[in-house]
């Protein structure tokens, strides 16, 4: 498994509650510069609609050689339809999001890993860089003794 791209302001901008793996569907330059990494997952979300999940607002830079491509179009997750139901539920019920968290290669395929997330207040983004501050000093001194 190859890592392409992580979306770490997902997980500081959301509680991360269940991962799912999905494949996307991309056109062939889009393989190509997705290989290369230029892809940016910070500002994408899935949406259901119709039955599918789709991903919307993520950023897959256009391929040196390729003459079209649209960098921010809407691309079709591949799940299954229990998947589907299953996210679609949590988000009406619950108050949920779903947002990419990480991009890779398995298998040859292109796999997106989504959550279901649930957004942070500002406190709670305070309180968690604070206990990360703790925990480094903490760190820090147990190194010297």
């Amino acid at each position: 498994m190859k890592i392409i791209n992580n979306n770490k302001k997902a997980y500081h901008n959301f509680f991360i509650s269940d991962l799912l793996e999905a494949g996307i569907e991309l056109k062939g330059n889009e393989i190509k510069s997705v290989s290369q990494g230029k892809i940016n997952l910070s500002d994408g979300y899935v949406v259901i609609k119709d039955g599918q999940a789709l991903l919307k607002n993520c950023y897959i830079a256009p391929y040196q050689n390729s003459p079209d491509s649209e960098s921010k179009r809407t691309r079709r997750l591949l799940l299954h339809k229990q998947q589907i139901l299953k996210l679609a539920r949590a988000v009406l019920e619950k108050g949920y999001s779903i947002v990419p968290t990480k991009v890779y290669f398995s298998k040859g395929h292109v796999k997106v890993e989504i959550a279901l997330a649930k957004g942070k207040k500002l406190y709670d983004k305070r309180r968690v860089l604070k206990e990360k501050a703790v925990k480094r000093d903490l760190d820090r001194v147990l190194k010297n003794y």
